[in-house]
């Protein structure tokens, strides 16, 4: 589903009016909560929570494919900065917006309330929104979704596998130890240098406000879910030791 969502995306018009992008979002809108509902009446003995992260790693599946498609030029991916977007990288954003809308309600729905899961899904959804209204800033936007969304299969593996009772084994450490490496690699590594030249290029406030604040949510929220629980009890324990 996440590769017919990305191929679909991909026919892009020669023209991008505003009621395109409100076409993409409510499409989008509709496709993710039709994917949950699907997931819910394949696997009725699982959790909402398990069945909402298969829809958020289908979702990241999809944002990787459409962020690497819409790159025009590979030796400089984050080339030309502070441009006007791409129909390509307005689809890839549309995606993600509507995404957002999905989640957010989809969490509201589970009663999940936390604060710090509805301001990232306030900032996300408002940032997101101001590029597609600008129609600018599409190349470091997208390059950041790329970034932001690498890691995200992985996460929602580890959790996953859990409730499907695969516990204290090696491939729970796998899942962990390539988790940390490709978040550490991308949010630690590109995250801030992206950070970095969207707020200092000559983009709209609202759009390095946006940037600025995913990126510290997102830093913050995703290490403090990488705990030892997934690990076999003695590499817990030798974990737990002081060096």
């Amino acid at each position: 589903m996440a590769t017919a969502a990305a191929a679909a995306a991909m026919e892009e018009p020669d023209v991008v009016n505003g009621r395109d992008v409100v076409s993409w979002v409510a499409s989008g809108v509709v496709l993710w909560s039709t994917a949950f509902l699907l997931v819910r009446a394949l696997f009725p003995k699982r959790s909402y929570d398990f069945c909402n992260r298969a829809v958020s790693t289908m979702h990241a599946v999809a944002a990787v494919c459409l962020a690497c498609l819409s790159v025009d030029d590979w030796s400089c991916p984050v080339c030309p900065l502070a441009a006007a977007s791409s129909p390509r990288q307005m689809k890839a954003l549309a995606v993600t917006l509507a995404y957002m809308v999905y989640d957010a309600a989809c969490c509201h729905l589970n009663g999940d309330t936390r604060l710090d899961n509805a301001v990232h899904h306030l900032v996300s959804i408002v940032g997101i929104g101001a590029g597609l209204a600008y129609q600018r800033c599409g190349t470091e936007m997208v390059a950041s979704m790329l970034v932001t969304e690498m890691s995200s299969p992985l996460l929602h593996l580890r959790e996953m596998l859990k409730e499907l009772g695969v516990r204290d084994t090696e491939l729970n450490l796998l899942v962990d130890v390539l988790f940390a490496a490709t978040f550490s690699a991308a949010r630690m590594g590109v995250g801030p240098y992206l950070t970095y030249v969207t707020v200092t290029a000559d983009n709209p406030i609202l759009i390095k406000v946006y940037t600025y604040t995913d990126h510290r949510l997102r830093s913050v929220r995703q290490p403090n879910k990488l705990t030892t629980s997934a690990l076999p009890p003695t590499r817990r324990w030798r974990r737990g030791c002081s060096w």
